[in-house]
C-alpha cells in the first residue's frame, strides 16, 4: 500500500486539532517560564525548551504508531496492560517523590510517571475484554471483570497518593454504559455522589428528610397499574442512611487535610469567616490567583508576554495544570473560547470516527479515548475557574510535561491509526 493512499486514511482534522492545542500550549508554556536573561527556546534547561522536546520525542512516536501494524494494539492489549499495572506497583519502592506524590521514576534525563501510560494500557485492555465474543455485561462475572480492569489501576494510583488521575480511571465506565451494562449503575453512582456531598452541604438529618419525601412523592405520583416491591424501596432508603452516616467518618479519617480543605473551599463548610479566608489563601490560592488571572485578560486578553499575573507568579504550576490560566489573561476571552472550541470539535469528531468503526475493538478503544480526554479537560478547565475542586490534573496536550503529553499522543494516535486500518480493510 502506497504512502499516498496511507495519507488519504488519515483523519487530518483530528491531527490539526492536535497540533494546534500542541502549539498553544507550548507558546503559553514559554510565556509563563519566559525570562529575559535566557530567551533562548532551545535551552532545555528551561521548561519550553523540555517541552519542545517532548513534542519531538511525540512526534516521533506517533511516526512509530503509523510504521506499526494496526493489530498489534489489539492482540498485545493484555501484555502492555500487565506491564503498566508492574511499573504502577514498581513506583513504591523505587518511585521519585514530588510534592507528596510518589508517581515518577526517575530517568535521569527526566521523571516517567507510568500513570499516563496506565491510562492507555486500560482503554486497549477493556477494549480487549468487551470486544471479546464471550463476554456479556449482563453477566454478573463479566462485569464484575471489566470493573476490575478499571479498578486496579486506579487503587494503585490513588495509594501514590494522586487521587485526581485515580478519578480519571473512573471515566472508563462510561464506556461500559455505551457497550450495554444497565444505567440503573450510573444512577446509583450519582445518588451516592449526591447523597456525599449533600450530607457534607446539610447533614444527615436534611439527607433523610428529603430521600423520605422522595420516596413519598414516588408513591403519590406512581400510576396505579404499576406494581413495585417495597423491598427496593425499603433498601434504598437503608442505604441512602448509611451511606449518609459514613461520610463525616470517610471525610473526617480517610480524606487528607488538604483533601477536606478543598471541599471546605468548594462548599463552603467552613462557617468561620476568617479560616475560610485562611483556606482560601493557603489551599485556594492557586484558584484565586487563576481566576483573578483570566478576569483580567478581559475579551481579548493583555497580549503575548504581557500577562502582568503571569510575569509576576502569582499562580503556582502556571506551566502544568493551571496552563489554561496564562491563555485567559493573554488571550482573553477569544483564547479561552478558541482553546474550547478546539477541545469541543475534537471530542465530537471522535465520536463520530468511534461510531463508523466496524470492529468492536476499535470502536470501545475510541470511547475509552474521548472518555479519558473529556473527563481531563472538564475537571481541568472546571478547577481553574473555580467550578470543582483542585485534583491536579493536566490540561490535555496543552499542560507542561513529558508523560502526559507522549502518554495523550499515544492514545489519540493509536486509535487513529485504528481508523486509518478500518479504511484500509473496508475501501
Amino acid at each position: 500500500m502506497s504512502g499516498n493512499t496511507f495519507l488519504k486514511r488519515i483523519d487530518w482534522l483530528s491531527i490539526f486539532i492536535y497540533l494546534a492545542l500542541t502549539i498553544i500550549g507550548w507558546v503559553s508554556i514559554y510565556s509563563s517560564t519566559f525570562s529575559e536573561s535566557n530567551p533562548s527556546i532551545l535551552d532545555f534547561g528551561t521548561f519550553y525548551g523540555k517541552q519542545a522536546f517532548f513534542i519531538g520525542v511525540s512526534i516521533l512516536t506517533v511516526v512509530f504508531i503509523f510504521a506499526t501494524e494496526a493489530n498489534i494494539f489489539e492482540r498485545f492489549s493484555g501484555i502492555i496492560y500487565a506491564i503498566s499495572i508492574v511499573l504502577l506497583v514498581g513506583l513504591f519502592p523505587f518511585g521519585k517523590t514530588i510534592a507528596g506524590a510518589t508517581s515518577w521514576y526517575n530517568l535521569g534525563f527526566f521523571n516517567l510517571q507510568p500513570s499516563e501510560i496506565a491510562k492507555v494500557a486500560t482503554a486497549l485492555a477493556l477494549a480487549k475484554y468487551l470486544s471479546d465474543i464471550q463476554t456479556d455485561l449482563k453477566k454478573q462475572k463479566d462485569k464484575m471483570y471489566a470493573f476490575g480492569i478499571l479498578i486496579i489501576p486506579a487503587v494503585l494510583i490513588i495509594l501514590q497518593p494522586d487521587p485526581g488521575s485515580g478519578v480519571v480511571f473512573l471515566a472508563l465506565t462510561f464506556v461500559l454504559f455505551r457497550e450495554g451494562l444497565p444505567l440503573y449503575y450510573l444512577a446509583i453512582g450519582l445518588v451516592m455522589f449526591i447523597i456525599f456531598i449533600a450530607t457534607l452541604k446539610f447533614g444527615t438529618i436534611w439527607v433523610v428528610i428529603a430521600v423520605s419525601i422522595l420516596i413519598a412523592l414516588f408513591y403519590l405520583t406512581k400510576k396505579e397499574r404499576v406494581k413495585i416491591s417495597p423491598l427496593p424501596i425499603v433498601l434504598f432508603f437503608i442505604v441512602s442512611v448509611t451511606i449518609s452516616l459514613s461520610v463525616r467518618v470517610v471525610f473526617d479519617s480517610v480524606l487528607k487535610q488538604h483533601h477536606r480543605d478543598r471541599f471546605n473551599l468548594w462548599l463552603r463548610l467552613e462557617k468561620d469567616p476568617k479560616k475560610l479566608e485562611e483556606i482560601r489563601r493557603s489551599i485556594g490560592y492557586n484558584t484565586y490567583q487563576s481566576e483573578k488571572a483570566i478576569e483580567s485578560g478581559g475579551f481579548t486578553g493583555k497580549g503575548f508576554l504581557q500577562g502582568t499575573r503571569t510575569k509576576g507568579d502569582f499562580v503556582p504550576e502556571q506551566h502544568s495544570d493551571y496552563i489554561f490560566t496564562t491563555v485567559g489573561e493573554e488571550w482573553g476571552f477569544l483564547g479561552t473560547a478558541t482553546v474550547v472550541l478546539l477541545f469541543s470539535i475534537l471530542l465530537l469528531r471522535l465520536v463520530y470516527i468511534a461510531e463508523r468503526q466496524k470492529n468492536a475493538f476499535s470502536r470501545i478503544y475510541g470511547y475509552g479515548v474521548i472518555s479519558i480526554l473529556f473527563v481531563h479537560y472538564l475537571i481541568n478547565i472546571g478547577m481553574v475557574i473555580g467550578l470543582v475542586p483542585t485534583i491536579g490534573i493536566p490540561l490535555p496536550f496543552m499542560s507542561y510535561g513529558g508523560s502526559g503529553l507522549i502518554g495523550f499522543t499515544l492514545l489519540l494516535f493509536i486509535f487513529l491509526k485504528l481508523d486509518a486500518n478500518r479504511l484500509k480493510e473496508w475501501g
